[in-house]
């Protein structure tokens, strides 16, 4: 049975939920799949483009989330590599929502005031000129800001990110900047995405909504290896409230504790 969000109920256990998860240990990195957007709206009889857009309102309060509980890392899979594969109607859409959505971060008073660094990760590259544009003045703007690094996901596939990583490796040991011999973990992880400032970092929990079990293809090399806790959650993304984020840092932390008693 779910809670009525207005109900008193659900504000005593969000509240209860809150207070364990800042008495537990940091989570520092939260990445998330946004998945339901389409059939949210196909359960409500709506059009898609209408998912999308709630979806991107649940994205904006996911932020604010992760500043109130000091998480410093949140990266977030808005357009796969394999979205380009969607029809040129929809692609169109999302590409001037989240143009739009960028154009509001770079003059948003809540974006500067906390400090929000945000970013694009991805084969940028490939998506239209002027959404490039809104990514490169978003990044211009917020390029000292260390409070939260908001890492968007576009273009971005998994081993698409571990091809060109190493091709710029390559291009470097061609070049006599890198010796192969010396390269390890730590030279890998500078080579990702993005190619310059702080990298991202490894992930401490990965977020799916809308009731798949899957990861598809998201940072690979940032949450294997790592311990990372995975969380799946039955709501589509529109519908992913404050209390299923903060049981998914519940989890993270259950994670984290058990890997430093062992």
């Amino acid at each position: 049975m779910s809670l009525n969000l207005s109900s008193p109920v659900y504000s005593l256990y969000e509240q209860f939920l809150k207070r364990d998860v800042l008495a537990g240990p940091p989570v520092k990195h939260v990445a998330i799949i946004q998945d339901g957007n389409r059939r949210y709206a196909r359960s409500r009889g709506l059009p898609a483009f209408i998912g999308h857009n709630r979806g991107a309102e649940t994205t904006s309060n996911v932020s604010d989330w992760c500043l109130e509980l000091g998480v410093k890392h949140l990266t977030v899979y808005a357009f796969s590599t394999e979205n380009f594969k969607r029809d040129e109607e929809e692609k169109s859409y999302l590409f001037d929502l989240i143009k739009r959505k960028l154009i509001e971060m770079y003059s948003s008073e809540r974006i500067h005031h906390n400090r929000v660094r945000v970013r694009a990760i991805g084969r940028v590259d490939l998506l239209p000129k002027d959404l490039q544009e809104a990514i490169q003045r978003v990044e211009e703007a917020t390029k000292r800001y260390s409070g939260l690094y908001f890492n968007v996901a576009l273009a971005y596939g998994g081993q698409c990110e571990l091809v060109d990583a190493a091709k710029a490796l390559a291009h470097e040991v061609e070049a006599h900047k890198i010796s192969a011999g010396s390269i390890d973990e730590s030279i890998i992880a500078r080579y990702l995405y993005p190619h310059n400032g702080v990298p991202v970092p490894k992930v401490d929990v990965i977020i799916r909504t809308g009731g798949e079990f899957r990861t598809s293809n998201f940072l690979p090399w940032q949450a294997n290896g790592n311990e990372c806790a995975a969380y799946f959650c039955a709501p589509y993304w529109p519908e992913f409230r404050k209390i299923d984020f903060l049981r998914a840092i519940r989890t993270a932390q259950i994670r984290l504790s058990k890997g430093q008693q062992a």
